[in-house]
């Protein structure tokens, strides 16, 4: 019987490739780079004072790094970060590697009335613009598609309506694929800015 923790002679193969661990890496720093360009990017677009004050409401960054989003690696960026118990209200570009890039409104507490009233009042602004409401019962999904978010778009007015209600939190996210001609050009600070502008109706006074 096959001992099915040896190797296969594709996963020796990738074993012994340094290259394929030095190109990880290099895509890793330069990852990390846009993520710091798209962090400068958003403090500039916050500080003009477009969110309403939270409670201990300091503009919070953060960056992250793992291996295991799924089995997959990722890097992300939070900005603004605001995490304080039951009340969420962060803007995250997530890097998924294998999957696509996510930008993000994640929201939940005290303010989330106001956030599903605002996308309900101010739909025909958002919508159109390539976002999608997150279905999932948690906001720690990142995957898309039937079952997992649904497309913003003029004729789904009622259908949004009607999910909104039934939603204790709020997840608002454009994915962009690995092979969109600005991305791969290096302006993922450019394309999470447009995202977050797309999405500031709902967070915004």
């Amino acid at each position: 019987m096959t001992d099915t923790l040896s190797f296969t002679d594709e996963e020796t193969a990738l074993l012994v490739d340094a290259q394929f661990f030095q190109k990880k890496a290099k895509i890793s720093e330069k990852i990390r780079a846009q993520l710091e360009r798209t962090s400068e990017a958003l403090k500039a677009e916050l500080s003009r004072g477009l969110l309403p004050t939270l409670p201990d409401d300091g503009l919070s960054v953060q960056f992250v790094k793992g291996e295991h989003l799924e089995d997959f690696p990722y890097q992300y960026l939070d900005c603004p970060k605001y995490f304080h118990g039951p009340e969420k209200r962060t803007f995250r570009t997530l890097v998924w590697w294998g999957h696509h890039v996510a930008c993000a409104w994640l929201l939940e507490g005290r303010l989330t009335k106001q956030y599903k009233a605002r996308l309900v009042d101010r739909f025909h602004t958002i919508a159109g613009r390539h976002l999608e409401l997150s279905l999932a019962p948690t906001l720690w999904e990142w995957k898309q598609g039937e079952g997992y978010t649904l497309p913003i778009t003029h004729d789904r007015k009622a259908q949004t309506a009607a999910v909104l209600a039934e939603r204790a939190f709020l997840k608002i996210v454009r994915f962009i694929p690995f092979d969109d001609a600005r991305l791969r050009s290096g302006d993922l600070a450019g394309l999470s800015l447009d995202a977050f502008r797309a999405m500031l109706p709902i967070v915004s006074l």
